[in-house]
Order: C-alpha cells, then structure tokens, then sequence
C-alpha cells in the first residue's frame, strides 16, 4: 500500500495494485510511481494494422485490465482470476491521465452514442453488473446494498435494471440524498437511526432480503448484512479490505448463509454498455463535475468553486490496436510531464519520460 505521486501532487491511495519499488509488476514490468486512470472513454484517432473491425472517430472505452498475453477472455473464462492480474492505470500501462497510452485491441469496446465523460462510468458500472452475476439474483429478488459511494449507487442502477427492488443502508446525507434522487434506490435506511435488519424484515413479511452487497469494507456494514439476508440468502462482498474482516461464523453456518467474493468484470462490458444505450440505466444523474479542494495538482491553492477541467490523452496500438484521444477528469495541465508509453511485438515497454515516441 503506497502513496502515488502524480506530478508535483501526492495522491494517498490504499491499494494493492501498485507495484512497489523495487519490485516492479511482473507483466507490465512498472512499480511506483506509477501514473493514475482505469476509467477512461475516448475516441479513435487511428487503428493498427490488422484492426478491420473498428473506425477511425469510433468512441470507445476500455476494459482496463493488465493480464498475461495467453490468458483466454472468450465467454465464460474468468480472466480476472488469472495469475498477476492488475490495471491499467495502477499497475502500469500509463492509465488515463497519460499523455499517450498503449492497450490491446481486446480491451477496447465501441460505446456508439454514449457521450464521453458519462461512458467513463462504463468501467465501475461494470463492476457492478458483474457483482450482480456473481449474485445469481434475478428480476422480482430484493437486495440490500451497504454503502452508497460511487459503486454501490452504480450497483444499485444494475440491479434496479434488471428488476430487482433495491433497499441502501448509507449514514451520509450526501449520499443518502444521491442514492435518493437518481432513483436507484427504492428505500434508503440510515444505520446510525434505525436497526437495518429489522426495518428489511418489516418490508419483506419477516423474510429478509435474498442478496446483499457489501460495498464499504466497514465490518459494521458486513456484520448489517448477514443480519438483513434470508437463510440461505447471497452475501457479495464488492468492496477491497484493506484490513482484516471479522465475520460472525456462527451466523453464517446456522443461517447457511453463502458469502461470495467479486473482482472488477469478465466480459461484463458490453452487456453494461447495453444497459446504458437501452436507457435501462441512466449515468447523466451520477456523472457531476468534479470539484477540487486544498491543493490542486499543481500545488496552486483550490476552492470548492474550481471546477475540473478535461484533460486529453491519447493511445496507440501499432500491430495489434488503436490510437485514441481519451477524455478524462483531471486538473488543468496536470497531464504535462507523464510518461509515454508503446507496444511493440513482445508486447509493453516503457519509454523515457516525457519523450513522444512517435515523434
């Protein structure tokens, strides 16, 4: 777990995915410091030899991950188990804040209409949806959500999509009033006023929900769920620990409770691009601008009212991919000294900093 650096400003992030230094990651071959962006949309600037099947203007996204050359990702294969998995963006590769940025044609899916900054959602949404398929749940199910930041308001459109009825347990107002107000969910219960369980047992006859979803890694909001779920009933636990979880054994052995676990997606992108261009999920309410406090990436003083600004970034593919200008959120010129990066046959290497390679 390590502090990045982006340019002259530090970002406190506790992650695994970062390579620490000194021992660099063993597929992208980077440690830290490492430049931030797995949730990134573009458009094409120019296509590889051999990509015959995507277009020079086509916006797209990508599915970001770092995974070995011979892992398999056709339908059914769960790639995101596979051996060093990382992202783009964490690992290495450049992420979306670089100025230029190499991917596999693979990871890249055609979004068609969806603007830009709201497709850069597509990449958490699918977390989402691929939590939902670990579930099992389906449409008439009810579900309980512990958390509504980013992800879990993202889950709970997923799931209010497909047909389920949506309970939030969520302490802040803030997100309260958004978990509210997109209409993803259907009742929002603050935990620091009422018993959850009990008012879930209220609403469902004294059943309890049939799915729960653990996106907070708060072992008060774990400990919530097995309460809420019915015997036999799904707990998905989405979020990453970064400390040790208690789980009260003895509730889930008597309940026979099943506790699953979920990581990022495998092949849940375009199945969630579906979602948004059928209008089955709306991203617009959730995709605000960006407000900075305290210092900006620049180290210049912020205030509430500085408003983030777009920053361009742009990827290349030569043999086997594309070159993209991608839209991501960022601070005014905060992109100006990245590294470059670019494939060759073998597969990634890393350039110099700040050296264009095509140039």
């Amino acid at each position: 777990m390590w502090d990045l650096w982006y340019g002259p400003a530090r970002i406190s992030r506790r992650t695994d995915f970062v390579p620490a230094p000194g021992h660099p990651h063993p597929i992208s071959g980077e440690e830290a410091p490492v430049i931030l962006g797995h949730e990134f949309s573009g458009t094409i600037s120019a296509l590889g030899e051999g990509v015959i099947d995507l277009a020079v203007g086509q916006n797209v996204v990508v599915e970001p991950y770092i995974i070995g050359v011979d892992v398999p990702i056709g339908q059914g294969e769960e790639y995101q188990l596979s051996k060093d998995m990382n992202f783009i963006g964490l690992g290495g590769y450049g992420g979306g804040l670089n100025e230029k940025i190499v991917v596999e044609r693979r990871w890249v899916h055609p979004i068609g209409d969806i603007p830009l900054d709201v497709a850069a959602l597509i990449e958490p949404l699918s977390v989402g949806h691929h939590a939902f398929v670990r579930s099992g749940a389906k449409a008439g199910d009810v579900a309980l959500i512990g958390g509504a930041g980013p992800i879990g308001l993202l889950l709970a459109a997923v799931l209010k999509a497909e047909g389920l009825t949506v309970f939030i347990s969520e302490p802040s107002q803030a997100r309260k009033d958004k978990a509210t107000s997109t209409g993803v969910a259907d009742v929002v219960f603050d935990p620091s006023e009422v018993d959850v369980a009990e008012k879930v047992r209220e609403l469902t006859g004294g059943r309890g929900v049939d799915v729960a979803f653990e996106c907070t890694s708060v072992n008060a909001v774990l400990n919530i769920l097995l309460d809420a779920v019915l015997p036999a009933g799904v707990v998905v636990n989405v979020s990453i620990w970064g400390h040790p979880a208690t789980v009260d054994m003895q509730k889930l052995v008597l309940k026979e409770i099943d506790l699953r676990g979920t990581i990022a997606y495998a092949n849940d992108h375009p199945a969630t691009i579906r979602l948004v261009q059928q209008g089955k999920v709306n991203l617009e309410p959730v995709d605000q601008p960006v407000w900075w406090s305290g210092k900006s990436a620049r180290g210049s003083p912020g205030t509430k009212g500085h408003r983030s600004q777009i920053a361009r970034t742009f990827l290349r593919v030569p043999a086997s991919g594309i070159w993209c200008e991608w839209a991501t959120n960022a601070p005014p010129n905060a992109h100006s000294s990245l590294r470059t990066i670019r494939i060759n046959h073998l597969g990634w290497a890393q350039l110099a900093r700040g050296r264009d390679p095509w140039n």
